[in-house]
């Protein structure tokens, strides 16, 4: 009887999921320019967490609303609920919106290096003709493979779904003669969620929210969009990419794919743990693809360090460097790393999750002219409340882009902060979009939209 009940509750949660999905991400949804959250808030009683960055946070309640008029019993931790409440509240006084856009651009929904599919095969472990840097790396994967719940298993996940709670802060600012630290940073910090699904083959859709803000992106399998308050909705330069959020820990048969080429470049001890090295690089086209205009992506390399006592993914860092050459100025170049760390492995279905971690941002300026760099951190730690895999009813309409985006594409230029103060301004060499207008009945149809160089 137990083992009855506990199926027609999993059986009533999926069915809640797919409502809601449906309605939520259906094709009538996406001819919003900013869509609502996936679910509403409820009543809740109070069970604190702490996370990171030294703040508790709300307690949740668990499971989506079924029905906006209907009011039916809490099915577990109800983060939907509270993510509806993080969008209706206004942000902070303390946080500057300047600050909350940057955390937001950067760290929201970064994508990875280059294009992979889930649906490619892994390779085969060779030693014959083969460099020792790249038998290694394969060899390390089959490890982390097995140690996160094996090939078999990961090949019967048609998709999946995963909700969590994050915590942002831009925590240093420094400059050529000083450094700012926020010492309030706990205060400062802004929490909010996301809701990440994903389908096979090369679907995802995450949408996250945070101090009264939110930036949903999505990819049908043929082009990556996103949308954010400030820009609107734009497609990505460049192929079609995983989103890197589910590399960190939640999607380890892609983490696989994306490290196929890598190479094996040593050891490190990482928190105590040591820990394998595989780097891979961005080839040449497919940076040349990802760059535009005044913007140029010199390079895109990542690294992830694979502890040696259980094969799995501890900690991934990759770091970008673009060059912005304006016209007749001089040329500006911004590095962006991103350095996080993944712990709490547990199995969900017999797939080893990481239920969560912590990002480590660095965006670095710095140009031909001496004494004129700057460096901003920002860090981000996050916890996975809910996962769950081959969400019945889940299907293609619910990843179909915004009817109001965008033909051009928008390179990841277009996320660095802008520089007010100095003569050769960010914001004069940078591609960025803006709306001129509306209509009077400010339908979407009619919005006009212009890309300033």
């Amino acid at each position: 009887m137990e083992k009855e009940k506990e199926k027609e509750k999993k059986q009533g949660f999926f069915s809640a999921l797919k409502e809601e999905v449906v309605r939520g991400l259906s094709p009538s949804r996406s001819r919003s320019s900013s869509p609502g959250p996936l679910f509403r808030r409820k009543k809740h009683h109070a069970d604190p967490r702490s996370v990171s960055l030294g703040e508790t946070l709300t307690p949740l309640m668990e499971g989506p609303d079924p029905d906006n008029n209907a009011d039916p019993k809490p099915t577990g931790s109800g983060l939907g609920h509270w993510m509806k409440g993080q969008l209706s509240r206004a942000p902070s006084l303390s946080y500057k919106r300047s600050d909350l856009r940057l955390l937001l651009g950067v760290m929201a929904a970064p994508l990875a290096p280059l294009h992979v599919s889930s649906s490619d095969p892994l390779p085969h472990l060779s030693i014959k003709d083969t460099p020792i840097e790249t038998s290694s790396a394969q060899y390390i994967l089959q490890q982390y493979t097995a140690a996160s719940g094996g090939l078999k298993l990961q090949n019967t996940i048609r998709n999946a779904y995963a909700m969590g709670k994050v915590r942002m802060v831009a925590s240093e600012f420094e400059t050529a003669t000083k450094v700012v630290k926020n010492r309030n940073a706990s205060r400062c910090a802004e929490s909010g969620g996301f809701v990440l699904w994903q389908m096979n083959p090369d679907m995802w859709y995450v949408e996250l929210a945070v101090g009264g803000s939110k930036v949903h992106a999505g990819c049908n399998g043929r082009l990556v969009w996103r949308h954010t308050p400030w820009l609107g909705a734009h497609t990505a330069k460049g192929p079609v990419r995983p989103l890197r959020r589910a590399l960190q820990g939640i999607d380890p048969r892609t983490t696989a794919s994306m490290f196929a080429d890598a190479r094996c470049i040593g050891e490190k001890n990482i928190n105590g743990e040591d820990c394998f090295i595989l780097k891979l690089c961005t080839d040449p086209e497919t940076l040349k693809a990802r760059s535009e205009g005044p913007a140029e992506i010199i390079r895109h390399v990542l690294f992830g360090y694979f502890s040696q006592k259980t094969g799995l993914l501890v900690h991934i860092e990759d770091s970008h460097l673009t060059r912005i050459q304006s016209n007749g100025g001089d040329a500006v170049y911004w590095e962006t790393t991103i350095n996080s760390f993944l712990s709490d492995y547990k199995p969900v279905e017999g797939i080893m999750i990481a239920h969560s971690g912590h990002s480590v941002v660095t965006l670095f300026r710095f140009g031909e002219m001496a004494m004129s760099h700057t460096k901003t951190k920002m860090e981000e730690a996050w916890t996975i409340e809910e996962v769950a895999f081959n969400v019945p009813g889940l299907s293609v309409d619910c990843f179909i882009p915004p009817a109001d985006l965008r033909t051009g594409s928008v390179s990841e230029a277009c996320e660095l902060p802008q520089d007010d103060r100095g003569k050769n301004s960010l914001a004069l060499h940078r591609a960025k979009v803006v709306a001129l207008e509306k209509s009077n009945n400010r339908s979407i149809d009619s919005m006009i939209w212009k890309m300033e160089v």
